[in-house]
């Protein structure tokens, strides 16, 4: 058979390590917008008495929910996207803006402030631009970016942050805890919008599928107005510490108030390997997978009863420690250290959540439908 068959049957299934943007569900993502731009109190609290001594109370609290609004918002900022036309004549003026997003404003060191936002939001970029609560604009810098988690950071000057917001600790939140989104809905017309609302679920792992392959991501869920724009920006406790950024949400007829944003918790360390590495370091087979559901039959006809799921094979990187071991396409991957897995999302959580560089790992593979087991160190995903 063609030993191209494994980049042809990437992009016949859809399924292993190419994705598209950040969905769920139906679509389920707050992408980058790609439309045109639109156009767009103080409490009182008597108490009396039938005495002569009547005292009159006023409700007014130092840390009000505005104040803090007003103070985050000056680290939150929009994020548009630019992209080469194609044109490739047309120098600088072949870049347009694609779409936009959020980010937040975590760091100032040195003569730099530093931003997180989503992987989506400046995926394929040619240049990045920062808008400030001010208005003001910047060239950011990439700094690093990783698709599995959709995140990625960013670097401007860092007069253009007066303030950078802290994180909060996202393993003490509990459903009903309120909370406020800030973000950019929609486009950088509608940049600090503000919306409330509490904590539906402090965790919930769903699946998604990203540049990088399909993965199961651990989320928060909120019922904050979450909307397309919005990606990247801070979902924020009553401190105004940042407990999350909005990542994504259910767009579909007849569902509301369904989204979701990474924990803090989980961010805090993958932005810090990011600003030092540019990625994150991760355990490495080296093979191209599609999942066998997707995979059609005639490729996997003949596989034994007992094989109730895994993962084909599509391709193999010849420098790699897969290579070295004996894997070769169309090879069917149904365990690996003897816990068996169904599909690509289950390999992954258990080789980036279980495993470290240099383990060792058995995996249980058929190969024209006869059982074999063959055994590799797992070597890093950066060279």
């Amino acid at each position: 058979m063609d030993k191209s068959f494994g980049k042809r049957l990437l992009s016949t299934v859809g399924a292993g390590v190419i994705g598209s943007a950040l969905t769920l569900g139906v679509v389920a993502n707050t992408d980058i917008l790609q439309q045109p731009k639109q156009e767009i109190a103080s409490s009182h609290s008597n108490e009396s008495s039938t005495s002569t001594n009547v005292v009159q109370t006023v409700s007014n609290p130092t840390n009000s929910l505005s104040d803090m609004v007003e103070s985050a918002s000056k680290a939150i900022v929009g994020i548009s996207n630019y992209k080469n036309t194609g044109n490739r004549f047309a120098g600088e003026s072949a870049l347009q803006e694609y779409g936009t997003g959020s980010g937040v404003v975590y760091k100032i060191e040195g003569d730099s402030a530093y931003i997180v936002t989503n992987n989506h939001v400046i995926e394929g970029a040619g240049k990045i631009e920062v808008t400030t609560s001010e208005g003001e604009k910047a060239e950011a810098e990439l700094v690093g970016k990783d698709a599995l988690t959709d995140l990625a950071v960013l670097k401007i000057n860092k007069k253009y942050a007066p303030i950078a917001l802290e994180f909060g600790d996202s393993d003490q939140l509990r459903a009903g805890d309120p909370v406020v989104a800030i973000g950019n809905p929609l486009s950088l017309d509608f940049s600090g919008t503000v919306t409330q609302g509490i904590i539906s679920a402090p965790s919930r792992s769903i699946d998604v599928k990203t540049s990088a392959g399909n993965w199961k991501m651990d989320v928060i869920q909120t019922d904050a107005a979450i909307n397309p724009g919005n990606s990247g920006g801070a979902l924020l406790n009553m401190e105004g510490k940042v407990i999350g950024i909005n990542s994504l949400k259910i767009a579909e007829s007849g569902v509301e108030g369904l989204g979701f944003a990474i924990p803090s918790n989980e961010v805090l360390p993958l932005i810090q390997q990011m600003t030092e590495k540019g990625e994150i370091e991760r355990p490495y087979i080296g093979v191209g997978l599609a999942d066998l559901a997707e995979v059609p039959y005639m490729y996997v006809e003949g596989l034994p009863e007992e094989v109730e799921g895994g993962v084909l094979v599509a391709s193999v990187d010849p420098a790699s420690t897969a290579a070295k071991a004996g894997l070769k396409e169309y090879d069917v991957i149904t365990a690996i250290n003897g816990k068996k897995i169904k599909n690509s999302v289950e390999l992954r959580k258990i080789l980036y959540t279980e495993l470290s560089i240099g383990d060792k790992a058995k995996l249980t593979v058929y190969t024209n439908n006869k059982k074999r087991t063959v055994e590799l160190t797992l070597t890093s995903n950066i060279e």
